[in-house]
């Protein structure tokens, strides 16, 4: 767990760093978020509401769906991919804990620079400007909390089985802008999922992605409470469980393949 705090800690101090790139991205979140929002509110119409979302809770949608990109690496995650094409793989290997362990020790100092730089500002800004949705509990606030975490973990076991298929393909880069693509639409990204027909949001729930985004959007504004909230979060710690297994097996068998200047 000390090694484990250490590469979490250093990636952490690297992503920092990038103060620029931070506000860069921030500027363009929050003006593409005005337009997003833009598009719903146009749907939303003379409506006082649409399946639960009102204009607030739209503004709060957007907002959080905005706030979080950057933390979920929502638009693409190649790192790993890279790492193998590159042959730095072989001494990612070599390093004195788990593979996974280490990749995900990364992805969390890189996640919580961005939650801090830019999901926790937008959110503000955005609070100064729209009347938006916020946790009225502090029960409610940890179990915000407590998804986001479980959120993390499913994108990056996720993202982590997406780039192992570099391990099967030269260049792999399709495969993951494919992967991707599917993420935000089933996800919850383009829009709220209550929003799409019923026969697409239970197509939706059989995957992993509204799990990493809509249900956080759902108990921020408390539309998830109760025994619905508490299976929500079950259903999102089972799904960690199952991709970081598939994760796990999934490198083995892809280590096989490796071969490192005829090793």
């Amino acid at each position: 767990m000390r090694l484990f705090w250490e590469f979490t800690v250093r990636s952490f101090q690297r992503h920092l760093t990038y103060r620029a790139a931070a506000v860069a991205g921030l500027v363009t979140n929050f003006f593409f978020g005005i337009l997003r929002v833009s598009v719903l509110l146009a749907i939303l119409g003379e409506q006082e509401s649409i399946e639960g979302y009102g204009r607030a809770e739209l503004f709060t949608y957007m907002a959080l769906t905005q706030a979080i990109i950057a933390y979920l690496s929502l638009f693409g995650w190649y790192d790993l991919m890279n790492a193998v094409h590159s042959g730095e793989i072989a001494t990612d290997l070599l390093k004195p804990m788990g593979f996974v362990s280490f990749w995900l020790a990364r992805d969390v100092g890189r996640a919580m620079v961005a939650l801090l730089l830019r999901g926790v500002v937008i959110m503000a800004l955005y609070s100064l400007f729209f009347d938006m949705v916020h946790p009225t509990s502090v029960a409610q606030a940890t179990a915000v909390a407590v998804s986001l975490i479980l959120a993390l973990l499913i994108s990056f076991g996720f993202r982590f089985l997406l780039n192992l298929s570099a391990f099967w393909s030269p260049n792999a880069r399709g495969i993951g802008r494919f992967g991707f693509t599917i993420s935000w639409f089933f996800s919850g990204f383009l829009m709220p999922l209550a929003f799409f027909p019923a026969w697409v949001q239970q197509i939706a729930y059989l995957t992993p992605f509204p799990y990493a985004l809509n249900v956080i959007v759902e108990i921020y504004t408390g539309q998830l409470t109760g025994p619905a909230l508490w299976q929500t979060l079950c259903i999102q710690l089972l799904w960690v469980l199952l991709l970081f297994s598939l994760a796990h097996v999934t490198l083995r068998t892809a280590v096989k393949r490796l071969v490192i200047l005829g090793g």
